[in-house]
């Protein structure tokens, strides 16, 4: 697979300066001899108000990238409790999630709004990573590819522009937090379905490079088995992330070897 790997650990609102800082000396005793072994990327995104922490600590450890949970789509003004691009990349961060489940529910995000947010990315240097995903209701109505093409295809014009190739995490809401996981085959399904939508949009060779995550309870007993599909290039991770041994244990176990079609 010529498409490396990218394991992200979204912290959410969890963690408080110590836990960053004994989160990066694992990182950093751990992470230059799996490197050594095959190439993968490693992104994460704490809480804002701990950004400059981590970018003191984890920030300086190979491969390994930081970015914002959000930003506003506006570059500055009177919004109060927002962040801009231009903050988090003053703060460290080079990546931003863009259009998390947990936003599009808790704060009435719509495909419009995520947009903005993408675009906003990209004015301010920073790397979006979309995000999108069905509910349970979706899913059993049989609408998983209606739900996920339209999430997709509102943030398309943007992501045809990128000068990266366009990273993308599907996440059905379903699977988070909830000890329900997709399988493999749920999994794959999707993805390839993503990768073809791309792939009409930005050209096969293009959609071929593109990174399409998967966001769902993952953790060390199932992350090599969702990770052997051929359309899955690697994890959005929640609560595995948080602790820095389980977060090192799913990298571990996903290292080099032959994928599923």
């Amino acid at each position: 697979m010529s498409r490396r790997p990218l394991f992200a650990a979204n912290w959410k609102m969890n963690l408080l300066a110590a836990d960053v800082r004994r989160f990066a000396r694992e990182l950093d005793a751990h992470l230059t001899d799996l490197f050594a072994g095959w190439p993968f990327e490693v992104v994460v995104f704490p809480s804002h108000p701990l950004l400059p922490v981590a970018r003191d600590t984890i920030g300086g450890i190979e491969a390994c990238s930081l970015g914002g949970q959000d930003l506003h789509p506006e570059a500055s003004g009177a919004h109060t409790g927002d962040v801009s691009g231009a903050q988090l990349a003053d703060a460290g961060a080079e990546w931003v999630l863009c259009g998390h489940s947990e936003r599009r529910a808790d704060h009435d995000e719509d495909d419009a709004t995520v947009r903005a947010k993408l675009d906003a990315a990209v004015a301010a240097g920073l790397r979006p990573l979309l995000c999108i995903g069905e509910s349970l209701e979706q899913r059993e109505a049989g609408a998983t590819e209606a739900t996920i093409g339209a999430q997709l295809e509102a943030a398309l014009p943007t992501l045809a522009a990128l000068s990266e190739p366009p990273v993308v995490a599907y996440e059905p809401v379903w699977a988070i937090g909830t000890g329900r996981t997709a399988t493999p085959e749920t999994a794959q399904e999707a993805h390839a379905f993503l990768r073809g939508r791309l792939g009409s949009a930005l050209g096969a060779e293009r959609a071929g490079t593109c990174q399409l995550l998967y966001g769902g309870s993952v953790k060390p007993d199932n992350c090599v088995d969702l990770l052997a599909p051929s359309d899955v290039d690697g994890f959005l991770i929640g609560g595995a992330s948080l602790d820095p041994g389980s977060f090192l244990d799913i990298i571990r176990r996903c290292g080099p070897r032959p994928r599923r079609s």
